[in-house]
């Protein structure tokens, strides 16, 4: 091997988690705007909504395409398309001043979203395998880390500087990772070929804008309305007819023969019910920190305070990986998984009952964190043990697509509870102590529910499998050359 690869080799994985924690921040970094969004840019609260719902629904679409075309077509190039495409996005959204580019701004930071799975896949091709878990656990975990240390940040630019500085800076980022990604990240030589499914494309991107639009807005347009069972209707019918499509062409999109083993199965089945639990905390301790002291339970704390307090569940995610990878090899990833499921659902437990100060919610955040950090590191070695490498891309997107369904009914949800369940503040009216504390046993449930879906996950621990129609040329030989001494 020459000094190059060598090099590069040794920065692959910073790199790689930089990218990953990139996009995160470029998801949190809008959130101290959403209260001034209306009159930052002159238009209704329904209609800077969609600078979220935009996101969403373009993340989706996203993730499963980009996976299957860096099967096909390269891994680093998909990747460096993504960074491009979230610094095109940030600039769009700097220069705007007015609603539809900053929407349209949002749509392309949210095609972004297929960095992590990409990172995962190019870690698999280019890492030795005795890296390759402590690796994808940071990757994994980075969009965790992202999320949690986006927030004192944007919190700390939005309250000192011009709005739009929130977004040059996710540009700056964007370009110092994409530049770092070309210089150190060698594209592999793994690949499916094959043609790309235009139509699976388009009917899983139907069925999912559907189901996810009716699911954000559900709320909004009313749960029983036209509008939103239509939506659900229009997304069940669009996924079935996608999932007959896939099973009957030749190069699916998501080949859901590998998606229905039972590893693969209920690793992301316990992802889309995990990424449910996982998000409950985002929704309930930073409003719990800022409500005021007045309603009797509120902490009355800053939006950079708050932000604070969430940050080192962020590191405590990154600190986690590593644990979680040695975990992995020696019991198994199930169990990891299974462990971090355990501590989360202890996290939500201890946050019902302890949410009386900031030092309790920082231990309750912590707990979380941790949680969270062992079980993503967990979830792409257990994809990756039962995929071919030719379609790891693919398999990566689809299971942190499962995840992001989840967060998304998980933020829904939610609403609902905290909508129903509140308290009268002078002319305001404001969620209830209640309503907190049963988002926080919902996401404690979650948690246990994606523990017995995870115990369920086979024992066996395979190796991953390898396709060898695809295989590299440096796998090919060392495949004839175990064959030959065979």
């Amino acid at each position: 091997m020459s000094a190059a690869p060598t090099v590069r080799a040794g920065a692959v994985v910073p790199v790689l988690a930089s990218a990953g924690i990139t996009v995160a921040l470029m998801q949190t970094l809008v959130i101290p705007l959403v209260p001034e969004l209306p009159r930052l840019l002159n238009a209704s609260a329904a209609g800077t909504a969609w600078a979220i719902t935009a996101t969403l629904l373009a993340a989706a679409v996203a993730t499963p395409i980009m996976g299957r075309l860096g099967d096909m077509y390269g891994k680093r190039r998909m990747l460096l398309i993504s960074i491009g495409m979230l610094v095109a996005g940030s600039v769009v959204a700097a220069l705007s001043s007015s609603l539809v580019p900053m929407i349209a701004g949002r749509a392309l930071q949210g095609f972004a979203a297929g960095v992590i799975p990409l990172g995962i896949s190019i870690m698999r091709d280019e890492l030795p395998s005795d890296k390759l878990g402590t690796a994808t656990a940071q990757m994994s975990a980075s969009l965790g880390v992202g999320g949690a240390l986006g927030l004192p940040l944007a919190a700390l630019l939005a309250e000192n500087f011009n709005w739009h500085t929130l977004f040059w800076l996710s540009a700056g980022l964007g370009v110092i990772v994409f530049g770092l990604v070309l210089r150190f990240v060698p594209e592999s030589s793994v690949r499916s070929g094959g043609r790309f499914d235009l139509l699976g494309g388009l009917g899983l991107s139907i069925g999912l804008i559907s189901l996810l639009l009716a699911i954000s807005q559900g709320a909004d347009w009313g749960w029983t309305g036209g509008r939103t069972l239509g939506l659900f209707a229009l997304g069940i019918v669009a996924l079935l007819a996608w999932g007959w499509w896939e099973r009957r062409t030749s190069e699916p999109l998501v080949d859901l023969r590998t998606t229905a083993r039972p590893q693969v199965l209920l690793t992301n089945l316990a992802s889309m019910v995990f990424g449910f639990a996982m998000f409950a905390m985002s929704l309930v301790l930073p409003q719990l920190l800022q409500m005021p002291k007045a309603t009797g339970f509120g902490l009355g704390q800053s939006m950079l305070a708050s932000g604070l307090v969430m940050g080192p569940s962020g590191l405590v995610m990154l600190i986690a990986a590593p644990f979680s990878a040695k975990i992995s090899k020696t019991r198994g990833p199930k169990v990891t998984l299974m462990l971090g499921a355990v501590v989360v659902a202890a996290g939500y437990g201890v946050g019902s009952v302890l949410m009386g100060s900031v030092w309790e919610l920082v231990l309750v955040s912590l707990l979380i964190g941790a949680g969270i950090g062992l079980a993503y590191g967990a979830m792409p070695a257990l994809i990756m043990a039962a995929v071919p490498v030719s379609e790891t891309a693919a398999a990566n997107s689809f299971n942190t697509l499962m995840r992001s369904i989840g967060t998304s009914v998980s933020s829904a949800v939610a609403g609902v509870i905290l909508a129903n369940l509140t308290i009268s503040l002078g002319s305001f009216t404001l969620p209830s102590q209640t309503g907190f504390r049963t988002v926080l046993l919902i996401g404690a449930g979650a948690a246990l529910a994606a523990l017995a879906i995870a115990s369920f996950i086979p024992t066996r621990r395979d190796k991953p499998q390898v396709d060898r129609t695809y295989t590299s040329t440096e796998e090919s030989a060392t495949l004839s050359s175990s064959a030959n001494q065979a």
